[in-house]
């Protein structure tokens, strides 16, 4: 089991997710295990959703049935036999093929970091549920919008915010228990971090969301400026929605200040966690400025920051960090 622990929580996590791995490896041992298998299960009810070619029925009842087992509810087997074979990669379909053996570590992990981990995927789940529920009849001729701010703001919450809520309650419990720390605040900052980084992910995917009949703008928005989802699909539209896009810009940029705030935080000490957390708000905000200059309508151009860009991030955030005044620049560009 330590081999088959081991495999599933270095290389399928890297297989699936190169980024966040970066972010995982650096973290100290007392909480890598229980934040990567958080992640895996969390990336195994993304592939589900996301498995386009079978029914919104189908994917809600696989769904179902792994809510089910993650939660400690059922003990059956999952069989995503069907699934399998119709995954775009590789690692996609071998995360569906392990998750019993997924499963099984998180039924091994101490009763106050399973809860952690169960209660953060029911959230999770609960977002993707609900995103398969209300955008089931969209196409690129039929567009469904959210409706308001606080159904986006709800959204965010259930599909990121409560992994930063989530993170901070284990580190508080492994790390800092002992330690005086503003468990609130933190707490606080870590859901506006958590949801900042998904508001950049929907501004950065709008036009490919758009084609899916997905739009994650809220009608609410679009009125004010007399523009409909579908608008959004004409390339004239542009300077109309300019400012709605700015301001969502602003939002994710203030959210991820809020990052920055709860990153710095945390004890001088805490190196590696402090990086872990340095790292996304800083490709975060790079991300933001590439789309500040950028034409979010644009299907053909989608704004990703390059690896060397990356390297560069990784590189002056470790060699900043014994100057406090260098470190304390990185995360406060201007606005």
């Amino acid at each position: 089991m330590a081999y088959a622990q081991h495999e599933l929580l270095t290389r399928l996590l890297q297989d699936v997710s190169r980024s966040f791995y970066l972010t995982l490896r650096v973290l100290p041992g007392s909480i890598r295990s229980q934040i990567g298998l958080a992640y895996l299960l969390a990336r195994t009810t993304d592939t589900i959703a996301d498995t386009a070619l079978i029914s919104v029925e189908q994917r809600l009842e696989a769904l179902k049935l792994l809510r089910s087992r993650i939660a400690g509810e059922s003990s059956l087997p999952v069989n995503f036999t069907e699934l399998v074979p119709r995954q775009g990669t590789q690692a996609e379909r071998v995360l569906l093929e392990r998750c019993d053996s997924s499963l099984a570590l998180l039924d091994q992990l101490g009763r106050e970091d399973s809860e952690l981990v169960r209660e953060v995927l029911r959230v999770i789940a609960s977002g993707q549920e609900l995103d398969l529920r209300r955008f089931a009849a969209g196409s690129g001729a039929n567009i469904i919008a959210l409706e308001t701010d606080s159904a986006l703001d709800d959204y965010t919450y259930r599909v990121a915010g409560c992994v930063g809520e989530f993170w901070t309650r284990l580190c508080l419990s492994h790390l800092y228990s002992t330690a005086d720390m503003p468990a609130q605040e933190l707490i606080a900052n870590g859901i506006l971090f958590g949801k900042g980084l998904q508001l950049v992910n929907i501004l950065r995917d709008l036009p490919a969301d758009l084609q899916q009949g997905r739009c994650y703008i809220p009608i609410e928005a679009l009125s004010s400026a007399g523009l409909s989802p579908e608008a959004l699909l004409q390339p004239t539209n542009e300077s109309r929605f300019r400012p709605i896009f700015l301001r969502y810009l602003d939002r994710a940029d203030e959210f991820l200040r809020a990052g920055w705030n709860y990153t710095n935080m945390l004890p001088w000490y805490s190196m590696r966690v402090r990086l872990a957390c340095a790292w996304p708000v800083l490709i975060g905000q790079e991300t933001i400025g590439l789309l500040r200059s950028s034409n979010g309508m644009d299907p053909g151009h989608r704004v990703k920051i390059s690896r060397s860009q990356v390297k560069r991030i990784l590189w002056s955030s470790v060699l900043a960090y014994p100057w406090p005044a260098a470190w304390k620049r990185l995360g406060e560009r201007p606005a």
